[in-house]
């Protein structure tokens, strides 16, 4: 927390986390274009978020891209004001999401967790449709190459596929990126989401980053938001204890 603090009091990376509010992704040049400073000076305040786990960066080719992690910033919210001003501040917080949502375009999701494992472990987790099915509760079934198809199958018998997508990128153990899209508009390329699982090791730990874009509107982004941490968490309980949690993540209620 610290550090999250050291991070926001200076106005260079507030103006940075704003830039990235507006339009997440960016590469370091489109970070610089309205900031009077040299790139250097931009990479080292870029760096002070990272470390703050404010800021989470993902290789595509041969760009980096800079995206918000909301998770730190969610943190202070809950521990300093949510308590105190609840009622008045969710009112004025739904005013402002619908007078940006007019403003941005499609809304995208990053969460970053780090698990004692290696990524090929990781990459099991992610891909195989036992261990899927054990932290998940739907199987994940593939042949993960390449252009193949993909789909998230329930685990009650029924063969039911709740979200079907298409393999983008395949690179075991270190990137995996997926399209998805509900059973009923798998034929509309427009209604599509893209997932990017990136593995990164360090020492013998694993920082897995996910990204979760070009979703259709605020409520999308919502439904993902409290998703994706509900099952990142069991998958890293799976992967370091040998179990899942004792209870479904999703299940807990949200207040």
């Amino acid at each position: 927390m610290d550090k999250v603090f050291k991070a926001l009091a200076d106005e260079t990376r507030r103006r940075l986390l704003d830039r990235l509010h507006e339009h997440n992704g960016q590469t370091l040049g489109e970070l610089c274009e309205r900031i009077d400073m040299a790139r250097q000076s931009v990479t080292q305040h870029l760096a002070v978020l990272e470390a703050a786990n404010l800021v989470a960066t993902v290789r595509r080719g041969r760009e980096k891209l800079h995206y918000l992690n909301p998770v730190p910033l969610h943190e202070i919210q809950e521990r300093w004001i949510d308590k105190f001003e609840r009622p008045r501040l969710s009112a004025l917080g739904a005013v402002k999401r619908r007078a940006e949502e007019a403003m941005t375009d499609k809304p995208a999701f990053v969460y970053v967790t780090y698990i004692h494992s290696t990524p090929e472990k990781v990459w099991d987790a992610l891909t195989d449709a036992d261990l899927t099915a054990a932290y998940w509760g739907h199987r994940n079934v593939s042949d993960w190459q390449p252009g193949s198809r993909w789909e998230h199958v329930r685990t009650d018998g029924s063969g039911i596929a709740d979200v079907v997508g298409t393999v983008v990128e395949s690179e075991r153990p270190s990137r995996l990126v997926t399209t998805w899209a509900a059973p009923e508009e798998e034929g509309r390329q427009d209604r599509h989401s893209r997932v990017t699982f990136d593995i990164r090791p360090h020492a013998d730990i694993v920082r897995l980053t996910v990204t979760h874009e070009d979703l259709n509107d605020e409520g999308e982004l919502s439904d993902v938001s409290g998703g994706w941490p509900a099952v990142l968490s069991n998958l890293k309980s799976l992967l370091e204890t040998g179990s899942t949690l004792p209870q479904a993540p999703w299940e807990v209620p949200a207040s």
